[in-house]
């Protein structure tokens, strides 16, 4: 029979057996580690890209460009610019967005369990021996700056506003008015889905009712918190769903905008 215990001096409860697990525990960490690894490595590449973000006749921009506040940016930059033409390439056209972002997710809890696991092993799961000989927690920098989720998620709240409006800017036909086309239904579902990733989260439900002492005295306010605790059930999985959608928003934007494809045009 297993053996667990504490012995003095340690944080962690120590296991003698390298894993008390009998499943395929390993599988979760390491799929984890290739999604994430090549999701970076698209969405880099993509942001530091400077081209292929844009398709001007049916207003689509890409969200990993908005909003764009370079000079290149040209139409597309619809909340004005400060980033002269010229500016390095690691230096994203959405310098005002992408940071925050990328801080909001880097700090979701949901996310937090994942890349412990996946990339610090920290710990590799449940029932399975603790690699590290120390363990601070998140109390100590940098992870202390976990703390700050709350406030980046206010910024993406602002942000998918942003999204928003670039959604309803994709309902643009090529003779200047209304138009629906394929662009149009990719970016509207993308900002839907970010809409419930930003909406479920930890953060947004503490804001919505987390201070209340009577519920009944905020019936407004309850309701609401009812409904984001329902869509918190789900974070996770808007969370991954998420990734998949902004590659795939981007993606198409990139082949319409660099002239690969045509859009598939359903109304003018």
């Amino acid at each position: 029979m297993s053996t667990v215990e504490a012995p003095i001096g340690r944080d962690r409860v120590q296991i003698e057996q390298r894993t008390l697990r009998t499943d395929d525990w390993r599988k979760y960490p390491i799929v984890t580690f290739v999604i994430f690894t090549a999701w970076v490595a698209y969405a880099t590449v993509r942001a530091m890209w400077g081209d292929a973000f844009w398709v001007e006749k049916y207003h689509y921009l890409t969200p990993f460009y908005s909003p764009c506040v370079n000079e290149a940016c040209g139409k597309a930059a619809e909340f004005g610019t400060f980033l002269p033409k010229g500016t390095p390439f690691f230096i994203p056209y959405a310098a005002v967005s992408l940071p925050f972002l990328l801080l909001f997710r880097l700090t979701c809890y949901y996310y937090r369990k994942a890349y412990y696991r996946a990339f610090w092993m920290s710990p590799q799961a449940c029932g399975v021996r603790e690699p590290h000989q120390k363990y601070t927690g998140e109390t100590r920098f940098p992870l202390i700056g976990q703390n700050f989720h709350r406030y980046f998620w206010v910024i993406a709240f602002l942000i998918s506003l942003i999204n928003t409006w670039d959604a309803i800017q994709a309902f643009h036909g090529a003779d200047g008015g209304f138009g629906v086309g394929l662009g149009t239904l990719v970016l509207l579902a993308n900002v839907i889905l970010l809409w419930g990733y930003t909406l479920s989260c930890h953060s947004c439900r503490h804001v919505m009712g987390g201070r209340l002492k009577n519920f009944s005295k905020h019936p407004v306010r309850y309701w609401a918190w009812t409904q984001v605790s329902r869509l918190n059930e789900r974070h996770g999985q808007f969370a991954l769903i998420t990734l998949g959608s902004l590659v795939v928003a981007d993606f198409y934007v990139m082949l319409v905008s660099s002239g690969t494809i045509s859009d598939l045009r359903f109304f003018n």
